[in-house]
């Protein structure tokens, strides 16, 4: 059996990342019962809001389901809290280091997985002794590693390094690139940008319709001085791509980006001055459908890349 399948309980080894503005309880539950892994994505959520959402996900599926938590959540011990009071079973944690809450996690019988971006980080990982490993490319939307390495490149310098089952992540959203992962060592992948374009997605439509006109060349991963992410080029990237061109100012830029710019942009819908974060595969997304076929669409595509593969 596939080890991220048994690991976590589900059907297909595909992971719906917890993203946020975007990856509320519905997204998630329609993602478990389709088969795959739903995260929601607390990011983006005071702790009230996520215990509503977690609460609210038990009711619509009995599948599996976890969370996503990054690191730097300022009220993290609430929000760590909430997840061990409701006996969420996975959590993936990121933008951090895993030796901050693996170890409790795991004594209360949660599985955990984290997201990272460079071998480096996947060895501390699993020396802090998590149970999976995400390896997200530089093509992932949002926030990304600072290395710029690819998916193609990291996940087997990942799986050289490590013993853990490993989950590909950054520009999979077909079952072609499922089967190049599976190809490259992954057990599973994590999709985010093919499912801000579902209609279970909590995000605004307006960003929905975004990435679907998105093409090639329409996304830029930038602000490495603070915090590299992956985003749409509009009217607020035109602002910082000027500071660039006038010599980076750190101070200057963390002005300039204020706070509260993903959720203007992803959950209101100001796409002028919004950050729309999205990756590099959104050129390759065309429509908004449900979850469920997406879910569909990877696993027949996959089958079909499979059988390609026979006459090659």
């Amino acid at each position: 059996m596939n080890k991220i399948c048994e690991l976590f309980k589900i059907k297909y080894p595909i992971i719906q990342a917890g993203m946020v503005w975007t990856s509320g309880w519905r997204l998630a539950a329609a993602v478990s019962k389709s088969g795959g892994l739903g995260l929601i994505g607390a990011g983006s959520m005071y702790p009230d809001i996520l215990r509503e959402h977690i609460q609210k996900c038990k009711k619509a599926t009995d599948k599996s389901f976890g969370v996503n938590v990054p690191l730097f959540y300022p009220k993290l011990e609430e929000i760590m809290s909430i997840i061990i009071e409701e006996k969420v079973p996975i959590v993936f944690t990121s933008a951090g280091s895993p030796k901050l809450w693996t170890a409790s996690l795991k004594k209360k019988n949660i599985k955990v997985v984290h997201v990272v971006s460079s071998v480096k980080f996947a060895s501390k990982s699993q020396d802090a002794g998590v149970d999976a490993i995400v390896a997200e490319g530089f093509e992932a939307g949002g926030h990304n590693g600072r290395e710029e390495t690819t998916t193609f490149t990291l996940i087997p310098m990942v799986k050289a390094a490590i013993t853990l089952p490993l989950i590909a992540a950054g520009g999979i959203a077909t079952g072609g690139a499922m089967l190049a992962a599976a190809a490259l060592g992954a057990d599973g992948v994590q999709v985010g940008s093919r499912f801000v374009a579902s209609d279970e997605a909590s995000c605004h439509p307006s960003f929905k319709d975004e990435v679907v006109k998105a093409v090639e060349g329409s996304t830029v991963l930038t602000l490495k001085e603070i915090t590299p992410v992956r985003m749409l080029k509009n009217s607020f990237f035109q602002k910082i791509a000027a500071l660039y061109e006038k010599g980076v100012d750190v101070e200057e830029l963390k002005t300039t980006l204020g706070r509260g710019r993903a959720k203007k942009g992803m959950f209101e819908g100001d796409l002028d001055e919004g950050e729309l974060e999205i990756g590099q595969i959104a050129g390759l997304i065309n429509e908004v459908i449900p979850a469920a076929q997406i879910i569909d669409n990877l696993i027949e595509e996959y089958d079909q890349a499979l059988k390609n593969l026979k006459s090659y």
